[in-house]
């Protein structure tokens, strides 16, 4: 196993080397600090096979006590394309003193658009130089041809001019963070005289800003060394830009509960975007949806059965679109899915838990469907097993659920007896019901084979109704009962939904805005709430 140290390791280039490094086995051990520190680096240099050196100086002062302590050991050294004079000299003590050495020279990074962050954020970035032209590399890319110099034959001697696979203008640069953040972002051009003044007033050394000025005037090379070194094409700015679209988003807003309690506790807070990790994607939040049960996380009752912690975003139903991708699921995708926290203008989730959102339905009302439809669908053939001339009775069906349940215990070929009340029973009706009885005024009939209990309170008397009982509520007594909470599953989602674009399942559902999610929980409350109800999040 190669022993690799690095320096810089929480930088950058240095986090994604790191997880390169130990993804193709490498041993890595890390300095910060302990670059400069004669004795720490000793030790830190024991065993090690080779070194990933990254001088965080403007000068080269110090560099060559560095470079002897780590002496005939392979040493790839992360320079720039700029190639200043503090850099040459490692250069040359590097060339002098190592094994084997290689020298990374990389152009702009990708990641300098991120001073544009506050700017992007207000629609407007103005800067110098908009129609000169860079290819912009990724990081992780720069960190990927440091691997394989680190643990590969045949790179001693070499000096890699990196950067991204095409120019693009700072310009075009900008226009495409706009389209990674789903944000209309113009460029406006900025003197470069002010540009000097401003960058000085920042408190910039003058060398610095006249240097800088003069690499923004000049048009920056495309090189094809990442996919020569590597084997894989360098990452496009428009994949880093979506990978790092948290950064420009800056903050959003999110329904949370800092307490438990009455809906008063729950606030429209302006919150960090979520940054996703990996395998994660980040979603562009068109809709959450209500479900009865968030009244009792939010009054604190489901604690101990969720694991909540506080301060907690609200929403599990999400329907929206990706913007940063993971998996099989690219930006611009339509998403939809169980999750946490759905009730923002942004959340992440793992790419594993969403499906593809219907094709057939507007893209916001496709969040009506995750909790409602799996309980439903896992009620109807999973428990309950219906089948081809079963007799059910679906106790509570203008519900959320109960309007998903008699759709598909109908596809699947039952005699379907609804009880709803008068608010509800026209839409009971339309979705498929052969009868529709008023549990206000009517007692419920027997004679099924099934009962699907989707309310909360259940009489006694309900065991002679039926011969088998499936419950989402409270326990039946019963030998033949179950009761049962829905589990997340996307292909049960894929399903439902290739059944919603054929016309087989419909989506009715009323539509309240995100502000209004207090007042729909008192509403709840209330017993005013029927059917299901999207809550709209315009990001």
């Amino acid at each position: 196993m190669t022993k690799v140290l690095v320096s810089g390791a929480t930088g950058t280039i240095g986090r994604p080397l790191v997880n390169k490094l130990e993804d193709a086995g490498a041993d890595v051990r890390t300095v910060t600090r302990e670059l400069t520190d004669p004795i720490a680096l000793e030790a830190a240099l024991d065993g090690v096979d080779a070194v990933f050196l990254l001088w965080p100086f403007a000068s080269a002062e110090g560099a060559r006590e560095v470079v002897d302590l780590i002496g005939a050991r392979r040493l790839v050294y992360l320079s720039s394309a700029a190639a200043r004079p503090h850099e040459v000299e490692i250069e040359r003590l590097i060339a002098g003193a190592a094994r084997e050495w290689t020298v990374l020279r990389p152009h702009a990074f990708a990641a300098n658009t991120l001073r544009w962050a506050e700017q992007v954020r207000a629609g407007v970035v103005r800067q110098p130089y908009g129609e000169a032209a860079f290819s912009p590399i990724h990081e992780r890319d720069v960190a990927a041809v440091a691997v394989r110099a680190l643990l590969d034959e045949g790179h001693h001697g070499a000096v890699y001019t990196l950067t991204g696979p095409r120019p693009l203008t700072q310009r075009e640069q900008a226009r495409a963070i706009g389209a990674a953040i789903g944000r209309s972002v113009r460029w406006e051009e900025e003197p470069p005289e002010e540009a000097r003044l401003r960058l000085l007033g920042l408190g910039w050394p003058a060398p610095a800003v006249d240097g800088m000025l003069r690499g923004l005037a000049e048009p920056g090379p495309a090189t094809g060394t990442v996919e020569e070194v590597t084997g894989a094409p360098a990452s496009t700015f428009e994949t880093w830009a979506s990978e790092h679209a948290a950064d420009f988003l800056g903050t959003m807003r999110a329904a949370r509960i800092h307490e438990y309690g009455d809906a008063s506790v729950i606030s429209l807070d302006e919150v960090p975007v979520p940054k996703p990790g990996p395998g994660e994607v980040l979603i562009r939040v068109a809709a959450t949806s209500f479900n009865p049960s968030e009244v009792g996380l939010r009054m604190g009752l489901l604690e101990d059965t969720l694991g909540v912690t506080l301060p907690h975003t609200l929403g599990w139903d999400v329907a929206g679109t990706v913007v940063t991708g993971a998996g099989d699921l690219a930006p611009g995708d339509r998403v939809f899915g169980l999750i946490d926290g759905a009730a923002a203008e942004y959340a992440v989730a793992k790419a594993s838990v969403l499906a593809r959102a219907p094709e057939r339905i507007p893209l916001a009302d496709a969040a009506a469907v995750p909790v409602a439809g799996l309980t439903a669908w896992q009620a109807v053939f999973e428990h309950a097993r219906i089948g081809r001339g079963s007799r059910v009775l679906i106790n509570g069906a203008g519900g959320g659920v109960g309007l998903f349940a008699v759709q598909l215990a109908k596809y699947a070929g039952a005699h379907v007896v609804a009880t709803a009340g008068p608010r509800s029973a026209a839409a009971v009706r339309a979705l498929g019901a052969d009868e529709v009885v008023d549990y206000t005024s009517v007692p419920l009939p027997g004679g099924n084979d099934v009962l699907i209990n989707l309310v909360a309170d259940v009489p006694a008397s309900v065991t002679r109704l039926a011969k088998e009982f499936v419950s989402i509520t409270q326990p039946i007594e019963h030998p033949r009962a179950v009761q049962f909470v829905a589990r997340n599953d996307p292909g049960q989602l894929a399903e439902l939904v290739a059944l919603i674009d054929k016309g087989v399942v419909h989506v009715n559902a009323d539509v309240r805005p995100l502000e209004s999610l207090a007042d729909l929980h008192r509403a709840a409350e209330r017993g005013l709430v029927r059917g299901k109800v999207i809550v709209e999040v315009e990001a």
